[in-house]
């Protein structure tokens, strides 16, 4: 480290009075609420949970650093806003993170460093990275206090375009990028998120999606017997093996579906007088439901298919979604049910870009696999806190952006002395308040 001297500059004079600055402030941290996310870490326990599941053939009288200290760093670090493995080379020394990784600030030794980050990110093999996936599956089932009564999963995949030439990764046309397209489930209602997959940049074949659906299927039924499931997804995963799934196995189901002549002969009773209406009021647009029996050459059966129909000066756009659900009205199946999907798109922007897990730049798969599940913990990290804010507050709503901006990225002083570490807030905090208060209710019951 440089002198303190060395690091001295001015900046512009204020009221003729000459403005000095170094960096001399002492053990300051600019990530002073990393504690939140060690205090989220403890209640729900992620970070053990998934260093559990790994084998560790180090020589223990040999370890500098546990294995759950290495991942605990990495993903408070990705909650934090350094997505990259590279950044713990600066940040093992900060006294904010020594403190949430259990370690004291002055007188603990420092955190790993990037090379160790990286070694246990290529270490799982197959078998350790699926029961890695399915422990974020058994995270989710057990952020639920009793079984619920229905849930309703949303499937998805998106854009992730590689930085390399690593191992998966194809040339897609539509997205005109080499990428990979990772799968992923999500709790909408809660926000919580499922599983996260990382798969080849290309479109999922039925048979593909349906394997995941039942691996899924077959773990959340160990810990939830009896709660109806529903699964929904757009028409990538409106396929005729998905939906011959989800029958066999009793789980409801809302998919889009591409139109073909035979569904627009079906829906025409409906949409001549939504045409006969815009055309006689002049208005922008006219909306109607309307439902129709379908089955396609490769469907076993024919299946109730609704249709959103919309009149505009452009012409008729027609939307279908297939369901199993037969009660509901068409606008409700679709208004209500299929477009609420719409909100797995912002889980997804939440865990792809405010949480950086697009950086699956390792070569190997099983490595850009495990980063997923990390990034994961981290988002798990991120809702646990954001869970506890008031709901009446405006940040319990809050993206995690957000929330990184108000209650992470705070300045902090930490001292530690014989008999206890003081850590000192700026004074001037916006947030005071709200930070102690998340402070209290994320901390553990007395023992």
């Amino acid at each position: 480290m440089d002198d303190d001297t060395d690091l001295l500059f001015d900046l512009p004079s204020v009221s003729r009075k000459k403005v000095s600055a170094a960096f001399d402030g002492g053990r300051i941290t600019s990530d002073g609420g990393v504690a939140l996310l060690a205090l989220a870490d403890r209640r729900i326990g992620i970070v053990d949970r998934l260093a559990g599941l790994i084998a560790d053939p180090r020589d223990p009288a040999l370890i500098t650093h546990s294995l759950a200290s290495i991942l605990r760093a990495r993903v408070l670090a990705i909650a934090c806003g350094y997505e990259d493995a590279n950044d713990l080379d600066r940040l093992r020394c900060d006294p904010a993170f020594k403190l949430a990784c259990g370690r004291l600030p002055d007188s603990g030794g420092d955190l790993c460093s990037q090379p160790t980050v990286s070694r246990w990110e290529n270490a799982p093999d197959l078998k350790t990275i699926i029961r890695l996936t399915y422990a974020l599956v058994d995270a989710w089932c057990a952020s639920y206090a009793h079984e619920p009564e229905a849930v309703t999963l949303d499937i998805d995949d998106t854009l992730d375009v590689v930085h390399g030439a690593q191992q998966l990764s194809l040339f897609h046309a539509h997205h005109d990028e080499r990428c990979f397209l990772p799968i992923h489930i999500y709790d909408t209602a809660m926000g919580r998120p499922v599983a996260v997959i990382l798969r080849p940049g290309k479109t999922p074949s039925g048979r593909e999606a349906a394997g995941y659906l039942r691996r899924l299927y077959r773990r959340v039924r160990h810990h939830w017997p009896t709660t109806r499931l529903t699964i929904r997804g757009d028409g990538h995963y409106g396929r005729p093996e998905v939906m011959d799934w989800c029958e066999k196995h009793g789980v409801d189901y809302l998919f889009g579906v591409t139109g073909a002549p035979a569904l627009h002969a079906g829906v025409e009773h409906a949409a001549d007088p939504i045409r006969v209406e815009r055309a006689e009021t002049g208005a922008a647009a006219v909306r109607g439901f309307a439902e129709t029996r379908y089955a396609a050459r490769s469907w076993k059966c024919e299946r109730r298919v609704v249709a959103r129909i919309e009149a505009t000066p452009l012409g008729l756009d027609i939307r279908y979604v297939v369901t199993s659900l037969e009660t509901p009205s068409p606008q409700e199946i679709y208004a209500t049910l299929y477009c609420a999907r719409g909100q797995a798109e912002n889980l997804i922007k939440l865990h792809k870009a405010q949480l950086g897990s697009d950086r699956t730049s390792c070569r190997s798969p099983m490595a850009n696999q495990m980063r997923l599940i990390l990034h994961t913990a981290a988002y798990w990290l991120m809702l646990t806190v954001r869970d506890a804010v008031p709901k009446t507050h405006a940040l319990a709503k809050a993206e995690f952006a957000t929330l990184r901006a108000r209650l992470l990225k705070i300045g902090a002083r930490i001292r530690e002395t014989a008999h206890r570490v003081r850590i000192a807030f700026a004074a001037a905090c916006p947030d005071a308040a709200l930070f102690r208060d998340l402070a209290i209710a994320l901390r553990p019951a007395p023992a």
